[in-house]
């Protein structure tokens, strides 16, 4: 009966991965991870079907021993039965030994293909936060001193000044855009040798310029720290996966970091190393020796399966938080009203900024997408049982 619950359950648990997986793009979740979890239902199924029908076997040879048991009146006959009862016990505990090391073993690669793929998508968030733009660029768009007009403008009216009002700004406050930007104000209109048509020509010529750049300057700064804050974060994330294959692949005798397994393609030597870890854990279950050993060796497994789960949780709250920031700093770069005025001033760097973060609202939503399924039902799938039973 046990076996047949777990065989409904799993065939249940496949049914609702293939669900979930059909409507993964209206609910913006991860296709490969769910892919995984859908092949891994399916050999948790196939595993299943496998012992379910030994286990019949063994259960209908049981009965028939113990009819006899209680039929025989021979002591001869009673001590054969007896033997023979607990025989096809012991087979019966060995089977769900084996199977759920069986189990065990493709949990854990499954799991261990997750890491490697949310690993990739880790470092390839890194690398966008990076090349978002630099502190440089946002303070080449942001500060009009870093306009050829603006500077052009800033020179000829100090070459001009009236000796007697004007005066020249120092480096610091030269360097500020708010005391350059009414310095620079000041000085063009209180000229008194131009006339007022230059003053307004020359006023145009950096009316853009000065509009942008002081509408802008707090949202830039703004998405350049936030930006730097995202990637700190996803340095943590990244961290924290590394950490997370170290306690994964420890009990199993691998060594070597997440970073160095990606970069030598050493999954093959894992996975070897997992091998040899259940080929031991079996020689111990058809031993019948050592019941705590083997116990041991098998929460090991299902200790890394937890980690995993926990850390699943916490990257898709991080995909959830870069995501609302970058929709958030869309709205702040598109709230710049006049940008139709003054499309032949404004920056290239700012339209491709806003362009990249466009394409990045699109890659939370596909290369960055978090795994969609909750909590519960994760555990019950890499742990291939239904907690009720």
């Amino acid at each position: 009966m046990r076996q047949s619950g777990l065989l409904l359950f799993v065939l249940f648990l496949t049914f609702f991965v293939l669900n979930a997986q059909a409507v993964s793009a209206k609910n913006h979740y991860d296709e490969t991870v769910m892919a995984l979890l859908t092949e891994l239902s399916v050999a948790i199924e196939t595993i299943s079907a496998t012992y379910d029908y030994k286990n019949r076997l063994l259960v209908q040879q049981l009965k028939e021993v113990k009819d006899s048991l209680m039929q025989s009146t021979k002591l001869p006959e009673r001590v054969l039965f007896l033997i023979a009862n607990d025989s096809l016990k012991e087979a019966l505990e060995k089977n769900r030994q084996l199977e759920y090391s069986e189990v065990a073993k493709v949990r854990f690669i499954k799991g261990l293909q997750i890491i490697n793929h949310l690993y990739e998508k880790t470092l390839s968030l890194d690398h966008h936060f990076a090349s978002v733009h630099t502190l440089r660029d946002i303070h080449n768009m942001s500060n009009p001193n870093q306009y050829p007009e603006f500077v052009a403008l800033r020179k000829q009216l100090t070459e001009k000044k009236v000796k007697k009002t004007g005066f020249n700004l120092s480096t610091l406050l030269g360097d500020n855009i708010y005391t350059s930007v009414i310095h620079s104000m000041v000085s063009l209109f209180v000229q008194p040798n131009a006339s007022q048509e230059d003053k307004e020509d020359r006023f145009q010529d950096i009316e853009c310029i000065v509009d942008f750049t002081l509408q802008m300057h707090n949202d830039l700064n703004i998405i350049y720290f936030e930006t730097a804050f995202l990637q700190n974060g996803n340095e943590d994330v990244i961290s924290d996966l590394e950490q997370l294959f170290q306690s994964y692949t420890k009990p199993i005798g691998y060594s070597k970091s997440l970073s160095s397994c990606r970069d030598e393609d050493d999954w093959d030597t894992v996975t070897r190393h997992l091998h040899e870890y259940l080929d031991k854990l079996d020689s111990a279950i058809d031993a019948q020796k050592d019941q705590r050993s083997i116990r041991l060796q098998q929460i090991n497994l299902q200790f890394s399966i937890d980690r995993l789960l926990q850390f699943i949780t916490q990257y898709n709250a991080f995909i959830e938080q870069g995501e609302k920031f970058y929709e958030k700093f869309w709205v702040m770069l598109d709230s710049y009203e006049n940008e139709t005025v003054c499309q032949e001033k404004i920056p290239t760097q700012y339209l491709e900024m806003k362009s990249n973060i466009k394409v990045a609202i699109a890659k939370f939503n596909t290369a960055y997408k978090p795994i969609g399924i909750n909590g519960s039902k994760l555990k019950q799938l890499l742990y291939g049982i239904n907690e009720y039973q």
